[in-house]
């Protein structure tokens, strides 16, 4: 079944035809760029539902088998990613598109589409190599959209996210030099087999490689201590593409989740114990310094950079406990928070293309503060967890698997009082940017020329927005399907032998490992 390479080849391909078949015409650039779009949202619910009942599709390039050949793998939670990256990306476009920050600099849309392609080969490869060629595909892309229109201050934060991702990408390489001297093999299937044949006594390779692999994914996932590249990143970077930038964080909580219950998974002998050691302790950390950032906030893009740290450490809280309900839970989670951060990010845009600046601080209303107001509020509802909307349902499930943790007390502790925080620190945001701005009245007659949201801006904002609301209505059907992918991680069996035991195989040797 070829379907499942179209979500890499695609980007692959439009990419290259923008740079050298449309370079100076933005009308057809756009045009691909949304075709394109629509092109990946059927293909990846193709694959989602052709998933759904739990079938692991498998393609090899060049048909060579694994572990020698590259292979892609589709199961459940691999589709799930690359569906919502899809819509994701549609949703960004048209609004970069409506804003016009597609015109502010060059080869946004080619850069666009390599930075699809990175994501969606890092869900879907079967190969710990594959997925760091992949991370070096979206960091050469994602610095290129960081840098898109200029500037000091965006250049010296794109030297920053650069610098600290190179770092991770260079013990990224050592983790799979460790893996390859220890194993023979850097396939995830083949792997999860011959690291089960691991002497006990001699685990310290495969123990630190683990380790390194744990704190690469960390680092994508920007955890505590690990998440310093994230503020100035974010915050600096188009706000469009700081929306498209809430799905990377994932790809490190993925990556986590697919490892480590895969290949080091909690019950194997050689490395119990490593993910869970620290892996709490600095998810809690991660969400409590998230959040006192929202309260400390002087600015509102610095407000919403600290709201995502602290939505990937309640992530990360979920996943450390490495449970059916956990991982679950962190999964409807991860799909709320996605949503939630890209909102926010399009949302500080349309304040900050209409005020003076993006301080916290009361300045007369801004064209269309009605309705920007009213999406801030529902977006920073859904952000702090707050009823009626997914995030507080999310936080429900991840408090109810919290249960049979040994930090259990510390947990709950940490989790509603970061909640309260970032409840005070929105609010704060929101009465001052425009509550407090009505008392002031309108802009002078200096600033009536600032045009009201285009048409296609409010539609891209407007429809993330009616995302989370779905979510939050059929929360009940998608944690039941989240159970049923959690239960398909910590039964591997069918991914491995889809992988392993294919036709034509070449026997490998593996005595010694």
């Amino acid at each position: 079944m070829h379907w499942i390479i179209a979500p890499v080849i695609l980007p692959a391909l439009l990419a290259p035809f923008i740079v050298l078949g449309a370079r100076y015409h933005i009308s057809i650039q756009r045009s691909v760029s949304i075709a394109g779009s629509l092109a990946q949202i059927a293909v990846a619910l193709g694959l989602f539902l052709g998933a759904a009942d739990g079938t692991v599709t498998l393609y090899q390039l060049g048909d060579w088998a694994a572990p020698f050949g590259i292979v892609l793998v589709g199961d459940r939670l691999s589709t799930l990613m690359v569906l919502l990256t899809a819509v994701l990306a549609l949703f960004v476009m048209l609004y970069a598109i409506g804003s016009r920050w597609d015109e502010r600099g060059r080869h946004f849309h080619a850069l666009f589409q390599f930075q699809i392609m990175g994501i969606m080969g890092a869900f879907l490869t079967g190969d710990l190599f594959n997925l760091f060629v992949f991370f070096e595909v979206l960091l050469i892309a994602s610095y290129g959209l960081m840098i898109h229109a200029g500037g000091t201050a965006r250049l010296r934060a794109g030297v920053q996210y650069v610098l600290f991702n190179l770092l991770g990408s260079t013990l990224f390489l050592f983790a799979l030099g460790a893996i390859y001297a220890e194993t023979g093999t850097l396939n995830m299937a083949d792997l999860a087999e011959r690291v089960t044949l691991v002497d006990p006594q001699a685990t310290a390779g495969i123990r630190v490689a683990s380790v390194l692999l744990l704190l690469v994914f960390a680092i994508k996932a920007a955890v505590v201590p690990l998440h310093f590249w994230l503020p100035s990143s974010y915050a600096e970077a188009p706000p469009p593409v700081a929306a498209l930038f809430a799905i990377m964080t994932k790809v490190g909580a993925y990556a986590i989740i697919r490892v480590y219950t895969m290949v080091f998974h909690p019950e194997l002998e050689a490395t119990a114990g490593l993910h869970g050691v620290w892996l709490l302790p600095a998810a809690l950390l991660s969400l409590a310094i998230g959040m006192v950032g929202v309260l400390a906030a002087r600015k509102l893009d610095r407000l919403v950079t600290f709201a995502v740290i602290g939505s990937m450490g309640m992530v990360m809280v979920s996943i450390s406990m490495f449970t059916q309900d956990s991982i679950a839970a962190a999964l409807y989670y991860m799909v709320h928070s996605t949503l939630a951060a890209a909102t926010l990010f399009l949302i500080v845009d349309l304040v900050g293309a209409r005020r003076a600046n993006l301080r916290l601080s009361a300045l007369p209303m801004i064209p269309g503060a009605a309705m920007i107001s009213g999406m801030f509020f529902m977006a920073a509802i859904a952000m702090a967890g707050l009823p009626p909307l997914s995030g507080f349902v999310g936080k429900l499930l991840i408090l109810d698997a919290a249960f049979t943790t040994p930090l259990m007390a510390w947990t709950w502790a940490i989790i509603l009082s970061a909640s309260l925080i970032s409840v005070v620190g929105f609010a704060r945001a929101g009465s001052t940017m425009f509550w407090k701005a009505k008392s002031l009245g309108h802009q002078s007659s200096a600033d009536d020329t600032v045009a009201p949201p285009a048409a296609l801006s409010l539609v891209a904002v407007g429809g993330l927005l009616s995302l989370i609301v779905v979510l939050t209505i059929f929360a009940g059907q998608v944690h039941g399907f989240m159970s049923e992918l959690s239960a398909q991680l910590f039964q591997p069996e069918p991914y491995i032998s889809t992988v392993t035991d294919t036709p034509g195989k070449l026997s490998t040797p593996k005595e010694g490992y």
